[in-house]
């Protein structure tokens, strides 16, 4: 259901139940422009990722994870923590990379119990090859169309709604898991 007051006469309202305080007309404006962000920027950031450089968003963003240790070896936990993904999510995703010859796992050498992730020299040149294209396409959609000012004020909200959704309880690092 939306946060908005549904329609006249579709919905009978329980008197006895608290009643919703529904978004007024300047709240359901934000909401549903964030939620049209939302629903549009990955499926375009995918796209583009797809389109220019064969990988997928989350691939990408592994391999960015991991290209930005100077050994190019991350442990699965840590790499799922920076991802803001559940275990399970990435262990199918790293399945899928292991087999293009993107990234290899080894146990490792610390606990034997921890699964080290490196980038291969394949997955190495992909990032390479698909960094430039992609900062490219994420400047001209957030970037070049807000002011300095906008830009900060972004920073600022999503780090407040995304402090917000932590404190709700309603969203742990399984809030990354796919349906």
């Amino acid at each position: 259901m939306e946060a908005h007051a549904p329609a006249e006469g579709t919905a009978a309202v329980d008197e006895t139940a608290r009643a919703p305080q529904w978004l007024d007309a300047r709240e359901r404006e934000v909401w549903l422009a964030l939620r049209h962000l939302l629903w549009g920027l990955q499926p375009a950031v995918d796209r583009q990722l797809l389109r220019d450089a064969g990988l997928s968003g989350p691939e990408y963003s592994v391999l960015a994870t991991l290209s930005d240790d100077p050994s190019g070896v991350v442990r699965a936990g840590t790499a799922a923590r920076n991802l803001g993904w559940g275990r399970s999510r990435l262990s199918h995703l790293l399945r899928r990379m292991e087999a293009k010859g993107l990234i290899s796992r080894a146990c490792s050498p610390d606990d034997g119990r921890g699964q080290d992730i490196a980038l291969t020299p394949a997955g190495r040149s992909a990032i390479v090859d698909a960094a430039p294209g992609h900062v490219e396409f994420v400047r001209s959609v957030v970037f070049e169309p807000l002011t300095s000012e906008q830009q900060d004020a972004l920073r600022e909200a999503c780090q407040r709604i995304s402090a917000a959704i932590e404190a709700s309880g309603e969203c742990d690092i399984s809030c990354g898991e796919e349906p």
